[in-house]
């Protein structure tokens, strides 16, 4: 498992301070001595890497992280990216579109996350809230982008959907049953490659408080480490970004304990 940080941020000041998350998770990874199938957790171990950045210069950003990335998807079998805000995720994607055009592959996005971060683009380069349309405006196909746990929803967002006819699955449905829910994206990214984008408000903030943007009804952690553990059987995974950690706005850390969780359960 490689792992990167990408400690991007371009949130309008909201998300300050999740450029920080990569190495209190990375510290917090070392409390985690075994995840939950048994397997051991050595961060010295880890294949560590960090695309290093600087937020004042946005062009230079997302220059770096596309570069940096589409080198990383022709060289690594699957990669695990830790944000940063939901911003890095637009580069991040364009080259995993990129890669997977170079491969003949067709590619899947999963994106986890209360909000659909639809808004339009009318920047350079997207800011967190804007990062999904610009990349669907960029030519990502959007049959094959699935939200799930959106729960906030801002009208003209909803229009984006509809027209572009992208899936999504509520809070509700994924209450009523959990493992149907799992089925149905494991169906749905079947012969494709996945690329699965975790923003930690798709998570409760009573489990995940350390967010810029909470939103109460979301996923307890429990229910989020299952999702997970299921998605990652597949194997044709290439890569997960978990992004919109902010440890300056965590409680008791645990949030970034959460974010060291998930991480476990992707090695």
């Amino acid at each position: 498992m490689f792992v990167v940080k990408v400690p991007g941020i371009n949130g309008l000041g909201r998300t300050k301070g999740c450029e920080k998350a990569g190495n209190s998770i990375l510290a917090e990874l070392k409390e985690i001595y075994s995840n939950e199938r048994g397997i051991p957790i050595d961060v010295k171990l880890l294949d560590l890497e960090e695309i290093h950045l600087d937020n004042s210069n946005l062009e230079l950003t997302n220059r770096l992280i596309y570069a940096n990335a589409l080198e990383i998807f022709s060289e690594k079998q699957k990669t695990v990216f830790l944000g940063g805000d939901h911003s890095i995720s637009y580069s991040l994607v364009c080259a995993f579109l990129e890669h997977c055009k170079k491969i003949k592959e067709e590619p899947c996005l999963i994106v986890f996350d209360a909000h659909p971060d639809c808004m339009k683009p009318d920047k350079n380069f997207p800011v967190h809230e804007e990062w999904l349309s610009a990349l669907i405006e960029k030519g990502f196909p959007p049959e094959n982008v699935f939200l799930v746990g959106v729960r906030n929803i801002y009208p003209s967002e909803k229009i984006f959907l509809e027209k572009n006819k992208i899936k999504k699955m509520d809070m509700n449905q994924l209450f009523e049953n959990l493992e149907d829910s799992c089925d149905i994206l494991m169906e749905f990214s079947k012969n494709k490659q996945i690329y699965i984008s975790i923003d930690i408000d798709s998570i409760d903030p009573a489990f995940a408080p350390g967010t810029g943007y909470k939103e109460p009804g979301g996923l307890t952690s429990r229910e989020f480490l299952y999702l997970i553990q299921r998605l990652h059987k597949l194997k044709n995974i290439r890569s997960v970004d978990l992004v919109e950690i902010n440890p300056e706005k965590d409680i008791g850390g645990i949030t970034v304990k959460l974010g060291a969780k998930i991480l476990s359960e992707l090695i």
